[in-house]
């Protein structure tokens, strides 16, 4: 994928956010994944720790990408879709500027959003191969306030990790994906994956934080 082509590379933070899509022409997607119209309807759990809520997930309306390089489109709808604005694919893929190349950067991403949805979100970037345990902590405290504002996180990650049932997921091209909630148990966070044969997976927060590094997320 493309680096952010007017700032030479660079965002204004002097951080690379680089964005892409590793799958390949041919790709079978939707098909694998959940159909583009069902619903996974989150409900916030109230539940409450000492500090803080034990569950948090946030109701989004699930779509798979239906080609190669859409996820950026796809993560971003469905991060609209939780606050009540679920475009079409096509019309969120006009406003980032997806191509064939697939999403610029994590900033088109924050721009669309906040173009539709009010000056709420912001860029993070991660800007080395491995997140220090400061950016660990800011993932965290960003999607759980994201989260409790009733916004998903649109996070752009590459490289392979593994979820909770050892499911293993690879995109070394780089992908977007979305962060719908959080359980304290176990500090996970719940991943929509537009191009995953489950569609939503838990992960662990470092491993997600790690993901993101050299790339950037939108909470």
């Amino acid at each position: 994928m493309n680096p952010i082509t007017h700032t030479g590379g660079l965002s204004v933070a002097g951080l690379l956010v680089a964005g892409g899509c590793l799958l390949t022409p041919g790709t079978a997607i939707a098909s694998a994944a959940p159909t583009n119209t069902e619903i996974h309807a989150h409900q916030a759990v109230a539940a409450q720790s000492a500090d803080d809520q034990a569950e948090l997930l946030v109701t989004i309306e699930y779509q798979a990408q239906p080609n190669f390089y859409y996820c950026g489109p796809a993560a971003t709808r469905m991060a609209l879709s939780a606050l009540g604005k679920p475009l079409p694919q096509d019309e969120v893929a006009r406003r980032l500027g997806t191509t064939q190349a697939g999403t610029d950067s994590a900033l088109d991403v924050t721009r669309v959003l906040n173009e539709l949805t009010g000056d709420t979100y912001r860029t993070t970037e991660i800007p080395d191969t491995t997140a220090k345990p400061d950016e660990v902590h800011q993932l965290r405290k960003d999607t759980r306030h994201a989260l409790a504002q009733g916004r998903a996180v649109v996070a752009n990650v590459r490289g392979t990790t593994v979820d909770t049932d050892g499911t293993p997921h690879s995109y070394e091209g780089g992908h977007y994906l979305t962060l719908v909630g959080y359980r304290a148990e176990g500090d996970l966070l719940r991943v929509a994956d537009p191009a995953a044969a489950k569609g939503e997976y838990w992960m662990a927060v470092p491993k997600v934080a790690n993901w993101i590094a050299e790339r950037g997320y939108s909470s």
